[in-house]
């Protein structure tokens, strides 16, 4: 299990902080400008206004589970968590049929509106695409492609200490407190408390399942075939263009069976001897570059001109390519040999 360095052989604390800011100014561009929710003017202040709340989130995720010495299913459960403590108990999103009827997908609310939970109000079509992209672009891609710019000693190990840690989750909650409060973040909607209790019962047992001790036991390397990493990458592409290829509960039942076999092979395959971060960069970048590559033919949130919209649709490409070639070049320095990567 990864535990603290001893203070004098731990780099100096300029060093260990640099990880820690780009993890919380990448998950808010991931999160609302990677699939083109904005155009170019507002990627900084989007950055600026939700890096407390992504950002401090994704470095907690990645901090707890670092610290725990567990690996990436823990990652995953607790970004799902956060994805529904987001979207059903902060922004409430979830529940509110008008989030987006000032925004230019107004019109996407009749089509969710064929998958509604009897009895809660909310739309299982929107829980997916919600909690699902906070999961993929939020969370773990941008935890992904800042560990693998790291060497191989520190990609798994801790960043912070525990007053680093206390610093950061004041920084979230502060984060989370405003978009509650702000007329831009919950719209002055408040959930009925069935559905606050729902998502609350959700959240806890999300957080409960991904802290238990099976995802910190060591897990044996088996001989196995690993695919390269390129392959991983495009499974998960072909995900990302199978998750709508039906309207309503059709739809809705494809794209978890999807989302869950390309989970379990990729459980199965991390379990390899020859897996290593490449692939896990691969799984990585292929949502950002879904993402990115989508951004061209959806509308931002706000109304814009052509040329600015145009620009941050080129911004993302650039920014994308930028840090998948990095990334990928970084793994191949000796600094960045693989490591073991199964379950953590």
């Amino acid at each position: 299990m990864p535990t603290e360095s001893d203070p004098a052989d731990r780099p100096p604390l300029r060093r260990r902080l640099v990880p820690v800011v780009a993890l919380l100014l990448l998950a808010p561009w991931a999160a609302e400008c990677s699939w083109g929710g904005f155009a170019i003017d507002g990627f900084l202040p989007v950055v600026i206004g939700l890096a407390p709340m992504y950002g401090g989130a994704a470095i907690l995720i990645r901090e707890t589970a670092r610290h725990l010495g567990a690996g990436w299913p823990a990652i995953v459960l607790l970004a799902a968590a956060f994805g529904v403590l987001q979207a059903g108990l902060v922004d409430q999103s979830l529940f509110n049929p008008g989030y987006l009827n000032d925004t230019q997908y107004a019109d996407t609310r009749a089509a969710a509106e064929a998958s509604l939970v009897p009895g809660l109000g909310f739309s299982l079509r929107q829980a997916f695409d919600y909690v699902g992209n906070h999961v993929v672009l939020t969370i773990c891609a941008p935890i992904v492609f800042v560990e693998s710019f790291l060497g191989a000693k520190r990609r798994l190990s801790p960043w912070l200490g525990r007053q680093g840690l206390a610093v950061v989750a004041v920084v979230y909650l502060l984060g989370s407190l405003l978009v509650f409060a702000s007329p831009e973040g919950r719209k002055n909607f408040l959930a009925s408390p069935l559905q606050l209790a729902f998502a609350t019962a959700v959240v806890l047992t999300l957080v409960a399942t991904a802290l238990l001790p099976r995802w910190r036991r060591p897990h044996p390397r088996r001989v196995r075939r690993v695919p390269h990493p390129l392959w991983v990458g495009l499974l998960v592409v072909l995900v990302h263009f199978g998750t709508d290829l039906a309207p309503g509960w059709a739809g809705v039942v494809i794209a978890l069976a999807l989302a869950a076999t390309v989970g379990a092979v990729l459980a199965y395959l991390s379990a390899g001897a020859r897996w290593g971060q490449r692939h896990v960069l691969a799984a990585g970048w292929a949502s950002v570059v879904s993402a990115a590559a989508f951004a061209y033919l959806v509308p931002p949130y706000s109304p814009a001109s052509p040329t600015a919209a145009l620009a941050g649709d080129v911004a993302v490409t650039v920014i994308t390519v930028a840090l998948v070639v990095g990334a990928w070049w970084r793994l191949g320095r000796p600094s960045s040999a693989a490591v073991p990567v199964a379950a953590r």
